[in-house]
């Protein structure tokens, strides 16, 4: 794997402690939190520990604040070994969940909420995604009234990550008109009375659960506003341009993880007296899978330093993450064909990546949605 052009010395160390800590403490367990549908609250403080559970957060909070934003997406590429995007989704949950909080939270609620998630003792999720509207968030139905020093929420979300666990989770309710002008942002206590969880059964993504939330008169304190009443649209905007960006990088990292895979085999497997990769056939193919993974390597790096310079390329983004999903689709199935009949089988990282790659096309916005919103943004 090449170094992307922004990389320096310090980036590199911080990819070498991550990567043994994804060797050391995650790879070993990864089958076993599969089967188990969840991860262990003792990762999420293991990798607090290491200093990569709180990197790009402000330090005053516990975070871990640093000289760019690259440090994310570095954690994401080397959290990838391990082959499972349930993993990082549910470890990083607090990625999506904190920021509203971060950006538009008054103090005491920044201090109320941030250490513990931070430090690994509580996880953060982000509750946008109704029932009955997926991607459609200026018209969500989850609705909350003011009642003296309370809100009351009504209301559901579903294909919420972490949403089983979490101690803490940033919610859009409506609060106003109808339309993006009317909605607001609340960070809800796991434990308020009348909140109910479902979980999902999934096709992939095992380790990371996955819930449907029910709010029936839950009084969440007035001060778990985060920021203004009526004002939360644009955080929701905001955080989508961040998760599409590490969405993409998924991708990326995960694909990455499967040509690898998919190349050792090939160099080990023999077929009729030689090794599978001294078949002309199978070069071209991993040729064809290292190509279509650095071209879209290259176009998040790009973007990744244009928003590290303070642009917003939103249409670009949209593309990003839809070209760099329908690169994993395609990788990840030439690395189960190479494979095999090894390739089938559960505990094999290029299976486990490749049932779990529509989901990466769908989360942040499904691919007919950025194409849309690409389109908008350019003008067509």
């Amino acid at each position: 794997m090449m170094s992307a052009f922004w990389e320096t010395d310090e980036h590199r160390a911080f990819r070498e402690q991550v990567r043994r800590f994804t060797a050391e403490q995650i790879v070993p367990q990864i089958d076993a939190w599969e089967a188990d549908g969840e991860l262990p609250l003792s990762l999420h403080e293991q990798a607090a520990d290491v200093g990569l559970l709180g990197v790009g957060f402000p330090e005053a909070y516990g975070g871990l604040e640093t000289p760019d934003s690259f440090y994310p997406l570095i954690v994401i590429d080397e959290l990838c070994r391990a082959g499972s995007g349930g993993l990082i989704a549910s470890l990083l949950s607090l990625g999506i969940g904190l920021p509203p909080i971060v950006a538009l939270g008054s103090d005491a609620l920044k201090r109320r909420v941030l250490p513990d998630v931070l430090a690994g003792r509580k996880v953060s999720a982000l509750a946008i995604t109704e029932p009955s509207g997926g991607s459609d968030v200026a018209n969500l139905k989850t609705h909350a009234r003011r009642d003296g020093d309370h809100y009351v929420l009504n209301g559901s979300k579903t294909f919420i990550t972490s949403g089983m666990r979490a101690h803490w989770m940033t919610v859009a309710a409506r609060t106003g008109d109808a339309g993006m002008q009317g909605i607001s942002l609340f960070a809800v206590p796991g434990d308020v009375p009348g909140l109910g969880r479902t979980s999902l059964d999934k096709m992939g993504w095992r380790c990371s659960d996955t819930a449907t939330l029910y709010f029936e008169d839950c009084r969440v304190p007035a001060d778990c506003l985060i920021g203004q009443e009526n004002a939360g649209f644009l955080g929701i905007m905001r955080n989508f341009n961040g998760e599409r960006l590490a969405l993409a990088a998924q991708a990326v990292g995960l694909a990455q993880c499967a040509y690898d895979e998919a190349l050792d085999w090939a160099r080990q497997r023999e077929t009729f007296g030689r090794p599978l990769s001294q078949r002309q056939v199978i070069r071209h193919k991993l040729v064809d899978m290292l190509t279509a993974i650095a071209s879209q390597r290259a176009h998040l790096n790009e973007l990744a330093w244009r928003c590290e310079q303070g642009e917003a390329p939103i249409a670009e983004l949209c593309m990003l993450k839809n070209g760099a999903t329908a690169m994993l689709e395609q990788v990840a199935g030439e690395a189960v064909q190479i494979l095999g009949g090894a390739g089938y089988l559960r505990g094999c990282r290029s299976e486990r990546i490749f049932r779990e790659t529509k989901v990466l096309s769908i989360g942040g916005g499904a691919s007919e949605v950025m194409k849309d919103l690409a389109a908008r943004q350019l003008g067509l």
